[in-house]
């Protein structure tokens, strides 16, 4: 039984190899701009867990999160991040408010199943609080340091293991390309 399972699985797969490596504009699988935001606020909602059971003072949540895939036609995604960074400082709570407009770029890790945003650029930035005044340049450094940190280490999106189909991709050698709108998985070269 476990023979005929192994050989039927190969022939499934042979079969998704065939028809993505015949076409070349195909793309069996691809993930939208709206699934990438829903990811990344679940990520960072992660993230900051994990950053203040570590011990951190430092807590991050978003209130927004918009994802522009493959803006003028580059393979790239821009990413519109508002929220607040807040200091838990001995017993006070101090809360930034943050917009942040970064730039990266999208790519694939094969072993993790997952998609990564690296090269990131910071193209725009605000940071509002009534406890700071004057130059906010620092504490923008800060707290852009601290999302390029966490956007580079953790997956804007990962292939759920859970479903077939995208079980079936992650065993084959994909890589991805940015549309307008979304990314597609695509076969390696």
């Amino acid at each position: 039984m476990t023979e005929q399972f192994h050989a039927w699985r190969l022939c499934l797969l042979s079969v998704v190899l065939a028809v993505a490596s015949g076409c070349a504009s195909f793309s069996p699988y691809s993930v939208s701009e709206r699934t990438i935001e829903g990811y990344l606020r679940d990520a960072v909602v992660e993230f900051d867990r994990q950053q203040l059971q570590s011990g951190s003072p430092i807590g991050l949540s978003l209130s927004n999160a918009d994802i522009t895939l493959g803006p003028d036609g580059r393979d790239v995604a821009v990413i519109d991040l508002s929220g607040q960074v807040s200091l838990n400082a001995l017993v006070m709570n101090l809360p930034v408010d943050i917009m942040l407009k970064v730039e990266g770029a999208p790519v694939y890790d094969s072993k993790e199943k997952a998609i990564y945003l690296r090269r990131l650029q910071l193209l725009d930035s605000r940071i509002e609080s009534s406890f700071f005044k004057g130059d906010l340049k620092p504490v923008t450094d800060s707290v852009m340091a601290v999302v390029a940190r966490m956007l580079e280490t953790m997956p804007v999106y990962r292939l759920d293991e859970s479903s077939s189909t995208q079980r079936m991709f992650g065993m084959v050698p994909l890589d991805i390309r940015v549309a307008p709108g979304r990314i597609e998985f695509v076969m390696a070269d």
